[in-house]
């Protein structure tokens, strides 16, 4: 799936499911908890801290797509073209960063 079409998804689920896109702030602070989610995974299930019996069940895949669905309504309902937003990000990045990280060493 392309991300617009990602988006139109997200729009017309909201428009036939949902009532309406949470307000701005209210989707800044879901994203926010779902990052959370995945962040509590990664840090039990990939770092170090040891992982609850109730966490066990949750999947990463599924929250990471808790998160790209909330940072879809929230470009969405800013009127942002996330395909042609991740393009130009990736532009800047090779222009700044082509070079960068090839000679540090801590990546070898």
């Amino acid at each position: 799936m392309e991300i617009s079409e990602a988006q139109k998804s997200v729009d017309q689920w909201i428009k036939t499911h949902g009532v309406r896109y949470f307000n701005e702030l209210t989707n800044t602070a879901v994203l926010m908890e779902e990052v959370g989610e995945v962040a509590r995974i990664m840090a039990r299930r990939y770092g170090e801290q040891s992982e609850k019996e109730s966490d066990k069940a949750k999947l990463l895949d599924d929250e990471l797509a808790d998160v790209l669905f909330v940072l879809i309504c929230i470009a969405n309902q800013t009127g942002i073209n996330l395909e042609e937003a991740f393009k130009k990000n990736l532009e800047k990045k090779t222009l700044r960063d082509s070079e960068r990280h090839k000679g540090n060493d801590k990546l070898k």
